[in-house]
């Protein structure tokens, strides 16, 4: 096989804070030849999306470059002038940021989005610029390219958003993709389609890939090479599959053993009567209204039923719009229900009803973003404290007894209860919901994607503790998630939602190993998985993906 041609190459890079001179790059050297697909992984801070942004020149004003080069196609880019750089970004170098709500213009319609680099980069009338648009749209899988052009990004769904914005940067045809976290907010299916795609696409033009994800299933599945980084430094690279195998470096096998893996089924004792049970939900949103037509409503929830044991943990996933969340909210009554009933330990739970205010003191959420949901005006000690208002027979000192009990039960001592949530890192403040859900000792729990927004190792910490909290309090949970190795090491039973509706419902074995529904197939086999190989090191496992099926028999 003939060497690639090498297409950037960085030297020695070192990054710091301007005003403090502290050093979040450390002499950073790596490259990607054209064609190749390479990956970076790390946690949060170990500075991967800036060595990734200072290619194009887009660190941020308050980062300094103290020394180190960046070759792209033989041109220095730390000398490049203003006008360069701009030239050189977008036709040459493209960008897929994380959200693409943030990164795509809300008062632009999408086809003048598009058109804009075109205009910008290449000498094009306009019936050409057009075409080029609607046959890149086609491309990405946008069902109506037309009525797109003359649409905005609120109108369509987080996937679609991202496969436009992927179709935006490919029209120029770059010769490097940087894609940071690419599918991070996406569900499962999504995620897949979203990542097939961006490997199509640039394998036709022959454009090379830097992704940057924590992602490891994901990695290890479309990358050639990787990148292992940690506290701005590289610690280990090379051939993916080589290196996932057989790690070296006691941070990359620190990583790898971070990833969430299966547990022995647990045996729950007997119980007559569900400690949360809904029959036959219905939850409608209302249609927007115009001056001369009112938009019929949306069914969210079709006559949904389950039930949720003492003790037990029913893991709830499905695609985007699944209504998974939606569920869990109108169970938490936080929606009103169009229809059905909600129990709570065999007592129907309406408001009016004599077990509304015992089931609202029982249950607790925990929400996806901890930062939006804990107030940054109050302390930690008055977010978890704010739980005990209501627990009869609780004077001040004993609520403040219960609040440094239960700071210490996750991981926290006395001495954040002071603090404020914007002084807590993203797994500190997720212990804090945690701590706050559980102070009152709940039986319920919902927890809406808790771990979705934290690095590899964080989140296992946070599964760990939540495990631990479960098995010595006792409470059922609810839990919520399109992260189907968390959900395969949480869970007791899943239940698969698509479209408002429960398609399959099983032991958590009975769904990964023996899924009956093919849209359950589809969504185990959308996300590999990771598996132990021995040695601190993980290969990749296909779920029910029947080209690999065959692929693996000819190869037999």
């Amino acid at each position: 096989m003939l060497a690639r041609q090498t297409l950037l190459e960085v030297e020695n890079l070192t990054l710091a804070v301007a005003h403090t001179g502290l050093c979040v790059v450390k002499g950073v050297s790596l490259s990607v030849a054209a064609g190749e697909i390479v990956g970076i992984v790390g946690e949060s801070g170990s500075g991967k999306t800036l060595a990734a942004r200072a290619v194009m020149g887009l660190e941020p004003s308050a980062i300094r470059r103290t020394s180190g080069s960046i070759r792209f196609d033989g041109r220095e880019v730390t000398a490049m002038a203003p006008q360069e750089l701009r030239a050189m970004r977008g036709a040459r170098v493209g960008m897929v940021f994380q959200e693409p709500m943030t990164s795509l213009n809300p008062s632009m319609t999408i086809g003048r989005q598009l058109e804009e680099g075109l205009v910008l980069h290449r000498a094009l009338d306009a019936g050409e610029r057009r075409r080029l648009v609607l046959d890149m749209l086609a491309r990405v899988g946008i069902r109506d390219p037309e009525g797109a052009l003359a649409a905005y990004p609120h109108q369509f769904s987080g996937g679609m958003r991202q496969r436009i914005m992927l179709a935006s940067v490919m029209l120029l045809q770059p010769a490097l993709l940087i894609a940071d976290e690419p599918t991070t907010a996406l569900d499962a299916v999504v995620q897949r389609d979203v990542l097939e795609l961006m490997v199509e696409l640039t394998r036709a033009n022959g454009t090379a890939v830097l992704m940057i994800s924590h992602d490891l299933a994901m990695v290890a599945r479309f990358t050639d090479r990787v990148i292992v980084m940690a506290k701005g430094d590289i610690v280990e690279q090379g051939r993916t599959e080589e290196l996932l195998r057989r790690p070296r470096h006691p941070y990359t096998r620190k990583l790898l053993a971070a990833m969430p893996r299966r547990l022995p089924a647990r045996r729950l004792p007997p119980a007559e009567t569900p400690i949360v049970a809904v029959r036959d939900l219905v939850v409608d949103y209302g249609g927007r209204q115009g001056f001369f037509r009112k938009e019929a409503p949306k069914r969210a929830l079709h006559g949904v039923s389950l039930a949720v044991r003492p003790r037990e943990v029913v893991a709830v996933v499905g695609g985007s719009g699944s209504g998974k969340t939606t569920l869990g909210r109108a169970i938490a009554g936080l929606l009103k229900p169009s229809g059905g009933e909600i129990l709570f330990d065999g007592r129907p739970i309406a408001k009016g009803e004599a077990g509304f205010w015992d089931y609202r003191l029982n249950c607790q959420m925990v929400f996806q973003d901890p930062y939006s949901s804990l107030d940054p005006r109050m302390t930690v000690g008055a977010l978890v404290g704010e739980a005990l208002r209501h627990a009869p027979g609780m004077d001040a000192a004993a609520r403040q007894a219960r609040v440094a009990e239960v700071l210490a039960e996750v991981g926290l001592g006395e001495g954040f209860a002071d603090r404020y949530p914007h002084e807590l890192s993203g797994g500190q403040r997720q212990r804090i919901a945690i701590a706050r859900a559980v102070a009152r000792r709940p039986s319920f729990v919902i927890a809406d994607e808790p771990v979705s927004a934290l690095d590899v190792t964080v989140r296992a910490q946070v599964l760990d503790l939540f495990a631990e909290l479960q098995q010595r309090h006792g409470f059922s949970c609810l839990f919520i998630s399109h992260d189907l190795g968390v959900v395969e090491q949480v869970a007791d039973r899943v239940i698969v939602m698509r479209d408002g509706r429960i398609v399959e419902e099983g032991t958590r074995d009975a769904i990964f190993d023996a899924p009956r529904d093919a849209y359950t197939r589809r969504l185990l086999s959308a996300i590999p998985a990771l598996e132990t190989a021995g040695d601190g090191g993980v290969r990749l496992k296909w779920r029910f993906d029947e080209a690999n099926e065959m692929r693996e028999t000819v190869d037999a």
